[in-house]
């Protein structure tokens, strides 16, 4: 084999690894329902935190859902009124919870898979928020701790 033919092989291969590397990053994972019908964060979480990671979001996804269904029976009727309050609610949890760490960043996956699922989940207004929508947010967070805390089993 001439040193020609070596570096056209080599050329070949690495070539070849370049196009499997650009399809690969091309596809990102998607969160993907389980055979009942539920959200799947399953290969999502990657790294060494993985597990840990997704713990930490199931708790949390757990609290807001407690947080939010607790204030919509408060005696004197709920303090968090709207989409926004939610938001703010998730913000002040995971800063308090996570001190100020964000999963997000080291897992953007989760994070598109989530911001995906509350978007279909419960819309994007900020706008009031009716008993039915609440029982929708509460579902959503409920169903999204579920999924994260699967996602290591």
């Amino acid at each position: 084999m001439t040193n020609r033919t070596r570096y056209a092989l080599a050329a070949c291969l690495l070539a070849g690894c370049v196009v499997v590397y650009a399809i690969e990053a091309l596809r990102s994972p998607t969160p993907a329902p389980t055979p009942n019908g539920g959200l799947s964060m399953r290969g999502l979480f990657i790294g060494p935190e993985a597990s840990a990671d997704a713990a930490r979001l199931a708790a949390l996804c757990d609290e807001l859902a407690e947080c939010i269904e607790l204030d919509g029976v408060r005696e004197g009727g709920p303090r968090l009124k709207s989409g926004v309050a939610f938001d703010d609610l998730r913000v002040a949890a995971r800063e308090a919870r996570l001190r100020g760490e964000s999963i997000g960043a080291r897992q953007p996956h989760v994070k598109k898979a989530i911001h995906d699922y509350l978007d279909a989940a419960v819309g994007q207004s900020g706008g009031p928020v009716s008993p039915e929508q609440r029982s929708k947010w509460v579902a959503a967070y409920r169903e999204l701790s579920r999924a994260c805390a699967d996602a290591t089993r």
